[in-house]
């Protein structure tokens, strides 16, 4: 059995948050860096480029790993890299070329290996399922897994398991026509931090959602 946490080392404990400011701050608050976040948004939402700005800005908080196991290095996936300015991240962030689970683990067993890890998509680590994620949460608690999920034609998640990764995730993140819709734990309202929606292409957001009316 292990040990009980009372009640004033509760109150008393220090956690370590990143300083998001500007758009970040207003949609995610001040994140732990570590534990599980989720993606999910249809083709063509906009979920690959703010899956890449998401990217970019984290990689001046730690190093990055995007695992790329639907693309991989490809055509597509070089010019949403470009779109977002990427080359600005510099050496803080990898593209993990289609890595599956086990050299994943792997390589994030070893010494300086990336804090931050984006799986996209969870639909292709295969095969994975809920003890694997536990797993991999309990053996790393000191990363940050940013798995991006699929869609079904609804825009629902498409597995039970992208469903129990999204209630056990601090923070949600659903993309629609060009927004991010954020849910975060780390929501302080009397700050003004953390909830809002996140526009990742204006004109495209604009089009969107006046279609929408």
């Amino acid at each position: 059995m292990s040990r009980a946490i009372s009640n004033k080392n509760v109150l008393a404990a220090q956690f370590e948050t990143a300083d998001f400011d500007g758009p970040f701050l207003a949609s995610f608050g001040r994140p732990e860096l570590r534990g599980v976040w989720l993606i999910w948004g249809d083709s063509g939402s906009g979920k690959t480029t703010f899956t890449l700005q998401l990217c970019k800005y984290l990689a001046g908080f730690g190093r990055v790993a995007y695992d790329s196991l639907e693309q991989g290095l490809s055509l597509s996936l070089q010019r949403a890299w470009e779109r977002v300015d990427m080359a600005e991240a510099g050496s803080n962030i990898i593209l993990l070329n289609k890595e599956e689970l086990p050299e994943l683990r792997a390589r994030l067993s070893k010494r300086k290996s990336p804090e931050i890890v984006v799986i996209d998509s969870l639909q292709y680590l295969d095969p994975f399922t809920w003890r694997l994620f536990k797993a991999l949460k309990k053996d790393y608690p000191d990363k940050l897994f940013i798995f991006i999920s699929q869609v079904d034609k609804s825009g629902n998640l498409t597995d039970k398991l992208a469903v129990r990764i999204r209630f056990d995730a601090d923070i949600k993140i659903k993309v629609e026509g060009f927004k991010a819709f954020v849910t975060t734990r780390y929501e302080d309202p009397t700050k003004g931090e953390g909830g809002a929606d996140f526009i990742i292409w204006q004109q495209g957001a604009n089009d969107y959602w006046a279609g929408q009316i």
